[in-house]
């Protein structure tokens, strides 16, 4: 969300310079043949089969949400759908315009990442009034970079149901749920190096958060809540796959989903791919070469400097290599599990490129 603006990155890079790495969050979606009205209810016998995620965490990993949050996902030929459930004693929204920056309601949000590689990601916002942003980045807010606020993901449909009252503050709600029809033919626009076609037996980068505020009543009107100096108190973010952070836009900790053909209910394992694994190294890494810029003014030119542990993943080394160069640097890594050649640039773009092992 654009409020991650005012979070310093660098402040964070020492967190993430951990040399253990939790793993983001895993979700197999399965293939539908049945028709999904998309109604908010989710009452189809493809939803109803169809596993829930874990429960929502604190952005930052260390706490416990105040109400509970899960989503479900599914794919036919022509749509990628999302229903989520969210638990709320005071449903309140009063935003109404498209476009307009949606999280200073109650939101929902979907983050996307055909390719994986950090860069051209989609965002999108839903209020409980049914309001909606969509919006694309070329990259992260760390990187100058246009954001394209003028997109917009045609054909969607999307629908809230609300188990309660919206906007009455003279009765407790049980919550709202959302459901979401996404069209295949617009998500492709960011694929990249990623199949043109429906990705089964693929995975995406895709994460998912969950804002929620402090309110105040003024005239038995909701409205966000502020301090004794008059500012709005900041709002709670809760997501699907924990960011470590107060920020969304750090697309390499989103979680995984695999897209199976197999029907809602059946079993699908998956697992994620070893050379991932090494992606993560590398932006701890992108993180250090950073953090040092920042300090010094200059860039690490040493790989011996840059890497001062010998990088190792699921127990085998791996062959990392630094190079700088008049327009910034790369940090490449050769695979042992593929023999794929693994690129990190100074934006932070991810590259895979084939080679022989």
């Amino acid at each position: 969300m654009i409020a991650s603006l005012a979070i310093t990155f660098f402040l964070c890079l020492n967190t993430f310079a951990q040399e253990e790495i939790t793993p983001p969050r895993k979700y197999v979606a399965h293939k539908t043949s049945e028709t999904i009205t998309v109604d908010g209810k989710g009452e189809e016998d493809s939803w109803k089969k169809t596993a829930w995620s874990e429960d929502f965490i604190d952005i930052e990993g260390d706490k416990t949400p105040a109400y509970k949050t899960n989503v479900k996902m599914l794919w036919d030929e022509e749509y990628l759908y999302f229903y989520a459930e969210m638990e709320e004693p005071h449903v309140w929204a009063t935003l109404k315009q498209r476009d307009t920056v949606i999280f200073y309601n109650n939101d929902f949000e979907i983050f996307i990442d055909p390719d994986g590689d950090t860069h051209n990601y989609m965002e999108f916002e839903m209020n409980a009034l049914n309001t909606i942003w969509d919006l694309y980045l070329v990259k992260p807010y760390r990187e100058s970079a246009p954001v394209i606020d003028s997109w917009d993901i045609q054909g969607i449909k999307t629908a809230v149901h609300i188990d309660g009252t919206l906007n009455d503050p003279n009765d407790t709600d049980k919550g709202w749920s959302v459901e979401i029809a996404m069209p295949w033919q617009v998500l492709v626009e960011a694929h990249g190096s990623a199949s043109p076609n429906t990705p089964e037996n693929e995975f995406w980068r895709i994460n998912f958060s969950r804002v929620n505020w402090d309110f105040d009543l003024v005239n038995d009107k909701y409205q966000r809540k502020k301090d004794e100096n008059g500012k709005y108190l900041p709002e709670y973010n809760w997501v699907w796959s924990p960011q470590w952070v107060i920020n969304m836009h750090e697309p390499e900790w989103w979680g995984y989903v695999y897209f199976s053909g197999k029907k809602p209910g059946e079993t699908e394992e998956f697992r994620i791919p070893e050379d991932e694994k090494i992606k993560w190294k590398l932006y701890a890494l992108y993180r250090k070469q950073k953090q040092y810029f920042q300090e010094k003014g200059t860039w690490i030119t040493s790989i011996r400097q840059l890497v001062d542990k010998p990088v190792v993943v699921d127990g085998k080394p791996v062959k990392t290599a630094l190079e700088v160069h008049s327009e910034g640097w790369n940090i490449t890594a050769v695979s042992p599990f593929t023999g794929n050649l693994l690129v990190m640039k100074e934006d932070g773009k991810f590259t895979s490129k084939t080679t022989n092992k």
